[in-house]
């Protein structure tokens, strides 16, 4: 009975709480090292360049509206693949080892509703990519336009 619950505890509660301390513990050790070199740029008075503090994120370009509606269709695809595998995996699986909800190992048993699960998901994404994509035809229009005439100087 107490190694049944062992794991679901483990991925549902210890396992989350440790995601989310590795992440702030990563990002408050970067402001860190960031405060420090500052301290010693001040300290020496060197002048301080503004880029180098400038966080991974504020670096990276903009994503254009297409790109972003692209990773809806993506993670779309995606989730969409892996419930259909999830729900034919536990059918096939069920049916050749003759298991059902009272004689099968729970995990095998529930492999299909988890497959549902991703399924729908990956539907409702595949919705919303569609429906986007029709709302923001003009946007995505006018991005394109703005990217395909060169600026003046």
């Amino acid at each position: 009975m107490m190694e049944d619950i062992i794991l679901p505890l483990f991925m549902c509660v210890v396992m989350p709480i440790a995601i989310v301390w590795l992440v702030m513990r990563t990002k408050l050790n970067e402001t860190n090292k960031m405060a420090e070199i500052m301290l010693k740029a001040i300290e020496t008075g060197t002048p301080l360049d503004h880029d180098l503090f400038k966080t991974q994120t504020q670096t990276f370009r903009k994503k254009s509206i297409k790109e972003r509606l692209l990773g809806y269709l993506t993670a779309a695809c995606i989730l969409i693949g892996l419930g259909l595998c999830l729900i034919i995996l536990g059918i096939v699986f069920c049916l050749v080892n003759n298991y059902t909800y009272e004689t099968g190992p729970s995990v095998m048993i529930l492999l299909p509703y988890f497959g549902g699960i991703l399924f729908a998901v990956g539907a409702a994404l595949l919705v919303v990519y569609f429906i986007r994509k029709k709302t923001l035809a003009k946007e995505i229009e006018k991005e394109e336009k703005a990217l395909e005439t060169p600026k003046e100087q």
